[in-house]
């Protein structure tokens, strides 16, 4: 019997032969990624060794990355007196992937794991938040835990207890129109099987669609994966794997591909055209309440935000500067822009897109996380609505259950942004 990328990837970490859905198995772990929340994980790392004797050892800090992204800079003693906690653990403890509240190695965890050449493919990522499933982009296994779980991967170099997920393939094939992208099939895909319906499962993509999308566009999927309910999202590794791990990633090494068995059983496969898609928009206050931007158009919105790990990378970018060059935002909207990471931010810059935002009226922020769960730079007041490139707009997800949050894509922002209400980027923007 053959086996997916996942069962793959969880049998060789494993030392096994093969593996199947409902398998436990206990993988080594090639990457434990954490933001501020090391703090906690610290706390019940420190734990384990309470009363022993034995010193406090992690198993490989090489294997360990700590990057500062959801409140930055610190908003707050608290946050503060964190991050000094985190800055001594990662001194004492031998720890050279810490990307500190830097300007140029700065910016978000989901996009600094791929962009610094951290994640291979092949490899088991496991990480103190739940969108590590963008890191599937580069086909791996990447899947969130608690801190506890991240403190048992520090000490032992292994994820305890995990059960092998079934596999839905979906496979993806047409040609995207103008302004559609990989934002609205995600969503789109979310929308059609609800936010449970991967519930402890692998969405593998496949396709012509795929094939043809950048890793920037896998990012996108494979991050909202979760969305769905996913523990993983996986793109198989082809050429442009390799391209954007040699060229943007730097990597010289050699590049193990993973992918499917021929023969590789799949619990349900799930076929997209994308031809004839339309820009989607995710309502409040669930993923999945997703419907055409035809259906919302003409919504009042208060703020517009573009940026987040699922859609602040270059092309993100400058889809949105396009559609805003020359033209200002709505007088009574307020547009913030946060790029993904201080690498991003500096190209972003030298093409021109930040002096587009600006002289638009956008508001150019940080790498970050703040806006995005409403800790941070940009809340909602009482009876806002927000339209934003993020990934979740429950209640209160942007600092206010008493507001509203719309899910688009960077084409629908942008445009959106210029008129004070949700528009139809295809439409044209005067």
């Amino acid at each position: 019997m053959g086996m997916t990328v996942a069962e793959k990837i969880l049998a060789r970490a494993s030392g096994l032969a093969s593996v199947k859905a409902g398998d436990v198995v206990e993988p080594k772990v090639d990457l434990a990624m954490s933001h501020e929340n090391a703090a906690l994980v610290i706390n019940q790392f420190l734990e384990v060794f309470q009363g022993t004797g034995v010193k406090p050892k992690i198993w490989d800090p090489s294997k360990v990355t700590i990057i500062f992204d959801h409140r930055v800079p610190a908003e707050s003693p608290k946050t503060a007196s964190n991050q000094k906690k985190v800055r001594e653990f990662v001194a004492s403890n031998g720890i050279d992937r810490f990307h500190d509240i830097r300007g140029d190695v700065g910016g978000i965890c989901h996009q600094i794991l791929p962009e610094s050449g951290y994640v291979r493919p092949g490899n088991v990522v496991a990480g103190t938040d739940s969108h590590t499933t963008s890191h599937g982009a580069l086909s791996a296994f990447a899947f969130g835990i608690g801190a506890t779980e991240m403190a048992s991967v520090w000490v032992l170099g292994t994820a305890l207890n995990v059960e092998v997920p079934p596999t839905i393939k979906v496979v993806v094939k047409g040609r995207f129109r103008k302004f559609v992208g990989p934002k609205d099939l995600i969503l789109h895909l979310i929308g059609k099987i609800s936010a449970q319906g991967a519930n402890f499962k692998v969405l593998e993509f496949h396709g012509s669609t795929v094939r043809a999308m950048s890793t920037s566009g896998r990012l996108v999927i494979c991050n909202m994966s979760v969305e769905a309910g996913a523990t993983a999202g996986i793109v198989p590794a082809d050429r442009e794997t390799i391209r954007y791990l040699r060229k943007e990633a730097g990597i010289k090494g050699e590049i193990e591909l993973a992918a499917p068995d021929r023969d590789a059983v799949y619990e349900q496969v799930m076929k997209i055209d994308v031809s004839k898609l339309e820009p989607q928009v995710a309502c409040p206050h669930t993923v999945d309440n997703v419907k055409p931007v035809a259906s919302v158009i003409g919504t009042k919105i208060n703020q517009v935000v573009i940026g987040s790990c699922t859609n602040g990378r270059l092309d993100d970018l400058e889809i949105a500067a396009t559609i805003l060059k020359g033209k200002k935002v709505a007088q009574k909207t307020r547009m913030l822009v946060f790029p993904a990471s201080g690498r991003i931010y500096a190209q972003a810059l030298a093409k021109g897109y930040i002096g587009t935002f600006m002289k638009a009226g956008a508001v150019v922020m940080n790498p970050g996380c703040g806006p995005c769960l409403g800790v941070h730079e940009g809340a909602l007041g009482d009876g806002e609505v927000a339209l934003s490139t993020t990934n979740r707009n429950f209640k209160g997800r942007m600092g206010n259950p008493k507001s509203e949050v719309y899910l688009c894509s960077p084409a629908v922002a942008a445009a959106s942004a210029i008129t004070g209400v949700i528009t139809n980027p295809r439409k044209g923007v005067r």
